[in-house]
Order: C-alpha cells, then structure tokens, then sequence
C-alpha cells in the first residue's frame, strides 16, 4: 500500500499499488502534453519571427539587386550614347577624309595630264641611263666574281713575268729587314750529293746558335703543261734533300693540283709519311715560316737550359716532359691555325655565290624596269578613268 498525501486539504489516504502507478501515469500524462503545448507554442513563435525576418532580408536584397541593375543600365545607357557620338564623328570624319581624298586625286590626275608627255620623254632618258648603269654594275660584278674564283685557285701570287720562286724570294725579302734580321734564305746551289732543293731558310739567337732551318721546294705546273704532276711526286726527293743538307723541317710550296680540297683548306702536315714535312699553297709561305719559328724560338730556352742540365749531369726527365708538352700544345696551334685557313677559304665561296646572286638580282631588276617602262608608256587618260564613272564625266566636262 502506499500513502499519498493531498496538496490542497493535507489529507493522508492510502491507495494500492495499481491504484498509485494509474495516479502517476495520469500526473505525468497531463505535465507531458502541458510541456509538448508549451513547446509547440513556442516553435511557433519562432517559426513565425524566422519568417518575418527572412522575408524583410529577401526584400532588402532584392532592392539592392534592382538598384544595382538599374545602375548598370544607367551606365550602358551612357555608354551607348557615347558610342553614338563617337560614331557619328567618325563618319563625319570619314565622309570629309574621303572628299579630301578625292579632291587631291582629282589634282593629281590634272597634273598627270600635264606630266604624260614630259614622263614619256624622261622615261626613255632614264630607261637608257639605268640599262647603262646595270650594265656597268654587270661588268663590275662579273669582273670582282673572276677576281674572286682567280683568288680562290691561285690566291694572287702567281703574277705576271714572275715565277713561284721570285714571288716566295720577294716575300721574304719584303720582311727580312724587320722580322728575319739573323735568318738565312738563299738559293740551294749546291748539287755535290746530285740533287737540291730550291730555297734553305735558316736562322740563329743572337749568340748565333742556329735554332731552326727549313729546306723549301716550290713547284709552280703552267696550265699548258700537257703532263700533270702531284704534290706526291716531289715529297721523297725534298726529304732526301733535307736531310742530305741538314735542314730540321722540309716545305712543299705547290700551285699543283688547283682543284684538291686538302690542299686548298691550309697548311697540309705531311709527317705521317715523311718526318716534318708540310704542304702549302704560296699564301702561306711567310705564315709557315713564322709558325716554325716562333715554335723554334719558344723552345730555345729549354735547349739553352738542356745544354747546362747536360754538363752539370742533371736528370732530363722533366726537361722532355716538358718538350712534348710544348710539342702537343704546337700541335693545337697548328690545329686551330688550319682550320682559320680553312674558314677563309669557305668564306671566298660565298663571296663568289653572293656575287653571283647579285648578278642575278640586278638582271632581274633590269627586266622589272622594262616592264614598268613599258606600263608607263601605256598611261593614258582612258586608262586612268576605266571603271571610274565620276573622273569620266569630271574630264567630259573639261573637255567641253
């Protein structure tokens, strides 16, 4: 049993147990729907305050829409009367260029009419002055192009009354003053071992220790000689003549075989077949001979310094590394020196096809300027106002 007691009357009375848990259930049944209004009311409210306050942010948006697009259209608005305004200023530009245009065509069509007759007089003057100044320039460029491939075969040393020994003679000569004052260059006479070359260069320090000698050969084939030599043919008698004379290097200067390629790109090494020996065309006579030397000259000091190591009975090691390092580095010289030679000759072959598309040009713009001779002598004013209805009837009325 359980006692439950009266709020209002304090009246204590005693109830089973089925009796209190139906009490309870009413209590709490009625304090849950009490609750469950109370909420829902309030949902209400706010559901209600939430609506109002969106609907007063979707109307002030919408406002601030409409005045932006009415500010927008404010602006095209101006813009489109701008636009007007510029074009209708272009177009009265435009209208008054074009009038303007017309009037100075109209001026230049009467001046022409008075220039034809004197145009045609000038014309021909000019056409016969340009068709003699083209020719001059024809015959100039061909002339420079002969010069040029003459240059390339014969590189300007075989002169006229003049053979390949007095040219290589003169050349020395020309220097020794200034750059060979202690050297040695005269004919090879004599022939005691049966043979000789032509040329022996040798020089010496000023102690007048000889440091380089040089035996040169030079081989100059007229075009007229009906049997053709090569370069290899002379190469086992100048060695021969080298060392029967005691010359350190041996020197081929040939004008054979105008046409090789190997011969024509520089200083040819011929040391693979016999020692020291080298090939050149007559332009690299004095360049051949200041290679050597200078060569020579940069290891006079160490020969100098292995004459005192050798009497002082000092090992040499390090002396002859040091000479084959020099002898690799003369080599790269050597290496770097042709290939220049090389690079010029290239550069004469286009020089020569340069001249020669300029010949080409120039007869081209010879035919151009008959053409535009010939359209200048067909001018007239029925030409002038074919397909043109206005400068017609502007002439018409001249002419009436």
């Amino acid at each position: 049993m359980q006692e439950i007691k009266c709020p209002k009357c304090g009246e204590v009375f005693q109830v089973d147990e089925s009796g209190y848990a139906a009490i309870v259930k009413q209590v709490r049944d009625k304090e849950f729907e009490k609750e469950m209004d109370s909420r829902s009311a309030q949902f209400e409210t706010e559901k209600e305050t939430a609506v109002k306050l969106a609907t007063i942010e979707t109307e002030q948006d919408y406002k601030e829409q409409l005045n932006k697009k009415d500010l927008k259209i404010a602006e095209l608005e101006a813009k489109i009367d701008a636009c007007k305004k510029d074009t209708e200023l272009a177009i009265t530009k435009a209208i008054t260029d074009k009038e303007k245009e017309i009037a100075e065509k109209e001026n230049v069509i009467t001046k022409l009419n008075g220039q034809i007759e004197t145009s045609e007089k000038e014309s021909l003057l000019k056409e016969q002055s340009l068709k003699e100044q083209y020719e001059e320039k024809l015959r100039f460029k061909d002339e420079e192009i002969a010069h040029y491939k003459d240059f390339k075969s014969k590189l300007s040393t075989k002169m006229v009354g003049e053979s390949l020994e007095q040219h290589c003679e003169i050349e020395f000569n020309k220097l020794r003053a200034t750059g060979f004052q202690n050297a040695y260059f005269e004919k090879d006479n004599d022939a005691s071992s049966g043979s000789k070359g032509d040329f022996i260069y040798r020089d010496k320090d000023d102690t007048g220790v000889e440091f380089i000698s040089i035996m040169f050969e030079m081989k100059n084939e007229m075009d007229s000689t009906s049997t053709k030599k090569k370069n290899e043919d002379f190469l086992k008698e100048l060695d021969k003549d080298r060392r029967e004379k005691n010359c350190e290097y041996a020197v081929l200067v040939s004008l054979l075989e105008p046409d090789s390629e190997l011969y024509n790109t520089g200083i040819v090494d011929m040391s693979h077949k016999y020692p020291k020996m080298y090939v050149i065309r007559p332009q690299f006579f004095i360049p051949i001979i200041t290679l050597l030397r200078n060569a020579a000259l940069n290891s006079l000091s160490y020969k100098q310094e292995l004459a005192v190591i050798r009497n002082q009975n000092i090992d040499i090691s390090n002396f002859e590394n040091e000479m084959n390092e020099f002898k690799e580095k003369f080599a790269k010289n050597y290496e770097l020196a042709s290939r220049k030679f090389k690079t010029a000759i290239e550069e004469i072959d286009k020089t020569i096809d340069h001249l020669q598309k300029t010949k080409e040009a120039l007869l081209s713009s010879e035919n151009n300027l008959r053409l535009a001779n010939n359209k200048a002598e067909d001018l007239s004013i029925k030409r002038l106002t074919r397909n043109n209805p206005t400068m017609a009837a502007k002439f018409a009325e001249i002419k009436e």
